[in-house]
């Protein structure tokens, strides 16, 4: 049989797969074993699950993983979230929409401990939605800057997302970090510039707080050390290079344990709470690479990836109308499928491509990470607008989705920013002196 076509068949049989609610990563290693099978028998194909799993799980870079995960855990648990948003609120509370732009700062804040936007999402709703709605602002501003600010967590460093897409390109997860930071500030003053907009427009959406005394402002940084520590601790000392990703995020773990036991948080209770989180969603995320790698393996076998690149080289398209394709692919998979997911599954095609018409893997990295977390406030499924449904019940649905219509415009035209400007990602890494592949 045609590899091109077992490779088809292998892709439609993982989506049959999942469309009958199989696991993401079950589905791609079922798939990759029965094409691979047809190909080159089912002897090899079956020790494919021993070697892929193996050689994931062996993999110290991606030790990070599980690290951030339990590290945002305890965060929660111990308030930190609570002290970047008091600390935020502190400096810019007293604008009209102060709150909301609080709201985005402490996400970006608990988006650099966190690392998940999920986490940040559910986090900061649970710190910040009751806050605003008592204060009197409109239910759409305060649940959309919770549930657009909660996207930050997947891009701002260090980012869960971006170790996986690291590993799976074969590239220095720090130089994607510092790659990152700038397309991260963008982000942040494109949501503030949506919220100043429209406090402008709707001007009791979003009161004015009491301005706070410069004495006050400093009790609150002075009472929220602990966060800032271990804020420059791990992010200091990754881009300062006193510490591996791997050293900064155990020291990140130890910290926020001697925070949350300083704090009296760590009941046994919430103890079994962090740890079963973290087990279950680094489980989850390990299933879903070594999938991956089993589905990549089957993928690259069959010469796929190649055929593709021949295919769209001889259609002599622009390689920005290209991009500009697979932004629209990505939007729709992201509104659709987990964020890992949807990265993992398109990695085996899109990256060859992308590699072959010149641009940086690098640059990618970011700018796929952007186009799926702006996949998460899509309407109709966008995944953080269900997190903050789930978080804040008594807003309609359609009321969140209204929330983020102008983050996901300021979204949009960030990525249009990223992509017409590629130096804005590339500039910091290259005058840092990190090698860019």
């Amino acid at each position: 049989m045609d590899p091109i076509l077992v490779a088809a068949l292998g892709i439609a049989f993982m989506f049959v797969l999942i469309g009958l609610h199989i696991p993401i990563g079950i589905s791609m290693a079922l798939a990759g074993l029965v094409g691979f099978g047809a190909l080159a028998g089912f002897g090899p194909a079956v020790s494919l699950f021993a070697t892929e799993p193996a050689g994931v799980i062996a993999n110290l870079d991606l030790a990070v993983i599980p690290l951030f995960l339990l590290m945002g855990s305890l965060a929660g648990v111990s308030g930190l979230s609570s002290d970047i948003y008091r600390m935020a609120y502190a400096f810019i509370g007293h604008r009209r929409g102060g709150l909301a732009l609080a709201t985005i700062g402490g996400c970006a804040g608990f988006g650099a401990v966190c690392g998940s936007s999920i986490a940040t999402a559910a986090t900061m709703g649970r710190v910040a939605l009751p806050e605003m709605i008592e204060r009197g602002y409109a239910p759409t501003l305060a649940s959309g800057s919770v549930a657009a600010g909660g996207t930050l967590g997947m891009l701002i460093p260090p980012s869960v997302i971006m170790v996986i897409y690291a590993f799976l390109a074969e590239q220095f997860v720090i130089t994607l970090f510092i790659a990152a930071l700038i397309p991260g500030l963008i982000a942040v003053t494109l949501h503030f510039a949506a919220i100043a907009i429209y406090v402008r427009v709707w001007p009791n959406a979003g009161p004015a707080g009491d301005r706070m005394a410069w004495a006050g402002r400093l009790r609150v940084l002075a009472q929220s050390w602990a966060v800032l520590f271990l804020m420059v601790a791990v992010i200091g000392g990754i881009y300062g290079g006193v510490f591996t990703v791997t050293e900064a995020a155990s020291l990140g773990v130890g910290l926020a344990f001697i925070f949350t036991v300083a704090r009296g948080r760590l009941t046994p209770q919430t103890l079994l709470q962090v740890v079963r989180e973290t087990a279950s969603n680094s489980a989850m995320i390990y299933v879903i690479i070594s999938g991956a790698s089993i589905f990549t393996y089957f993928i690259t076998a069959t010469k796929m990836p190649d055929a593709l690149v021949t295919a769209i080289t001889a259609m002599e398209l622009h390689p920005l109308m290209v991009v500009l394709v697979l932004m629209i692919v990505y939007l729709i998979l992201g509104s659709i499928f987990d964020t890992i997911a949807a990265m993992v599954i398109t990695m085996p095609f899109v990256f060859p491509l992308i590699v072959s018409m010149g641009y940086s893997p690098i640059w990618w990295g970011v700018v796929l990470v952007m186009v799926i977390e702006i996949g998460m406030i899509t309407p109709p499924i966008g995944l953080n607008v269900f997190v903050i449904f789930g978080v804040a019940k008594t807003i309609p649905l359609g009321t969140i989705f209204r929330g983020i219509l102008p983050f996901l415009y300021a979204d949009l035209v960030r990525l249009a920013i990223i992509i017409l400007v590629p130096t804005l990602t590339l500039w910091l890494p290259k005058t840092l002196g990190y090698a860019l592949k």
